[in-house]
């Protein structure tokens, strides 16, 4: 357990430098998405995004899911109908973060867990991994799946809502839903490479490019670039500004403070 952190079973936390890896641990439900899980999540990426020590995280399964979206027999014992809003919300309890997640997606990413891989900023996936919007094939829906339409081309929406069907690693990367796809033994180390290339970085830079994207999906071009320069602001007046050219003309590593 670390310290200020949710401690429960269902999952494991560790910390590899600056870098948190998230392990959802419900290995024998397929890491379905109950009430329990749900609230160790939000509670998890809300410490996150406060701790100052971590820079960036990763998310994964344990076992051969990834995640298989909600806990249908949890769904089917209380009657569940329209769920509650905050169940579409795992990632922090705001619904959106300050810093990077990068989703290593092992396994099925279904319903509910495609929703978690969709709400990381990277995904890295295992050869054999399949990811699929399945509410259909249960009466259900996915209201949450709206934000695909600044990532996938209208069709590709189309078809992963209207069939229900599964894509594999391999089309989830060619029609860019997926950064990259490795072998199943490379999966949480290739994401933790890449959560560790980007903890390097300066922090507040870090920020701002991740707040600047999300703006740009959100609002038109001109009105993103106005945002942009603003939170920009904040990082070229900061201490970080100048120590990067300070290093590079030393020929040292930067020292950053997020300052």
């Amino acid at each position: 357990m670390l310290d200020g952190y949710p401690s429960t079973d269902v999952l494991h936390l560790e910390r590899r430098g600056h870098v948190l890896v998230v392990t959802l641990n419900r290995p024998q439900q397929r890491n379905a998405l109950n009430v329990e899980l749900r609230s160790a999540l939000r509670d998890t990426f809300d410490r996150f995004d406060t701790d100052e020590s971590l820079r960036c995280a990763v998310l994964t399964g344990h076992g051969k899911a990834f995640c298989a979206g909600g806990d249908l027999k949890e769904m089917a014992g209380t009657n569940m109908a329209v769920p509650p809003e905050n169940s579409f919300v795992m990632l922090g309890s705001k619904g959106r973060l300050s810093k990077p997640v990068i989703a290593a997606v092992n396994g099925y990413a279904m319903a509910g867990g495609f929703l978690l891989a969709q709400d990381c900023d990277l995904v890295v996936a295992a050869e054999g991994a399949t990811f699929a919007i399945s509410e259909v094939k249960r009466g259900r829906g996915a209201p949450w799946a709206v934000p695909l339409i600044s990532m996938l081309p209208k069709r590709i929406m189309m078809e992963l809502l209207l069939t229900g069907e599964p894509i594999d690693a391999h089309r989830a990367y060619e029609i860019g839903l997926v950064n990259k796809v490795v072998s199943p033994g490379q999966l949480v180390g290739a994401a933790v490479a890449m959560a560790e290339t980007i903890a390097d970085n300066a922090p507040l830079s870090v920020w701002a490019s991740k707040q600047v994207v999300e703006v740009a999906t959100e609002v038109g071009r001109s009105a993103a670039l106005q945002a942009a320069h603003q939170i920009f602001y904040r990082v070229y007046t900061s201490e970080d500004a100048a120590e990067g050219p300070r290093a590079f003309a030393g020929k040292r590593k930067p020292v950053w403070t997020g300052r």
